[in-house]
């Protein structure tokens, strides 16, 4: 892996809100990956989302024991952070693409959220 693997930029796959949360109403849904820190995760996320703070991400992403034959979607405020995330996931085989717009979107759609 680069040593700059956290760099924000770049184009990955992307899944609009709305259609991310049809999608988690199907079988199989899904995975969750949440990449802001874990005091945003707290505040407001969506359900069944994991907190891995990108800051921890490439350390962690082994231990998240996530299933290979399910999508993954990477979450965060903006569409920035993801980034990085989305690459890693596909660099090691996963179907992998980010949350469009992040949790920003999500509320502007007015969809529901979890709260600790």
């Amino acid at each position: 892996m680069q040593s700059f693997w956290w760099w924000p930029f770049g184009r990955v796959p992307e899944i609009d809100a709305r259609e991310l949360h049809a999608r988690l109403a199907a079988v199989p849904s899904p995975q969750l990956v949440d990449v802001r820190t874990a005091i945003e995760w707290r505040s407001s996320r969506i359900d069944g989302a994991i907190s891995v703070p990108v800051t921890e991400f490439q350390s962690r992403l082994e231990a998240l024991a996530l299933d290979r034959a399910r999508p993954v979607v990477a979450i965060c405020l903006t569409g920035h952070r993801s980034i990085p995330a989305v690459r890693m996931l596909r660099e090691h085989g996963y179907d992998a693409c980010q949350l469009r717009q992040g949790m920003r979107a999500w509320w502007q759609a007015g969809l529901p959220t979890a709260r600790t």
